[in-house]
């Protein structure tokens, strides 16, 4: 008896501390802006975006409705682009554009894609971003 007590507790303990390192990994990885292999190449345009693109740099955000990052993310891009002259912000939602979302692998939202004047994704984040982190990744697209 006393072995299966000790068993089921080493058990629940290696889950704890598995689980425990997967929250913080994860929470480390949400909101970093970062280069991704799989976005080399691809370009998003005014009939995608349904808006047109920044003369220096666009910054598109996949919002879901229920999304509560999204509301801080949005008001984080909506400043930058403001303080940056020539950058533009556009909030798509995904609900809506589920091609789009599929084509660009948006796996959560909010997902930030940092666009640089001809349309092609150059930075991502997953989750809310940092305003410098964002500022930063402008400075690269132009």
């Amino acid at each position: 008896m006393l072995m299966r007590f000790m068993t089921g507790l080493m058990v629940c303990v290696a889950v704890l501390a598995a689980a425990s390192a997967y929250g913080v990994l994860q929470r480390r990885r949400s909101g970093r802006v970062r280069v991704r292999g799989r976005d080399e190449g691809k370009r998003l345009g005014a009939v995608e975006l349904g808006e047109d693109l920044g003369e220096r740099a666009t910054l598109v955000q996949f919002s879901s409705a229920f999304c509560a990052p999204c509301r801080a993310t949005r008001r984080v891009l909506g400043e930058v682009a403001g303080m940056v002259p020539g950058v533009t912000h556009v909030e798509i939602d995904a609900e809506k554009n589920l091609d789009l979302v599929r084509e660009l692998d948006i796996l959560k939202t909010p997902t930030v894609l940092v666009l640089d004047a001809d349309g092609r994704v150059v930075r991502r984040a997953t989750g809310q971003p940092r305003k410098a982190d964002v500022i930063a990744a402008i400075g690269e697209a132009v």
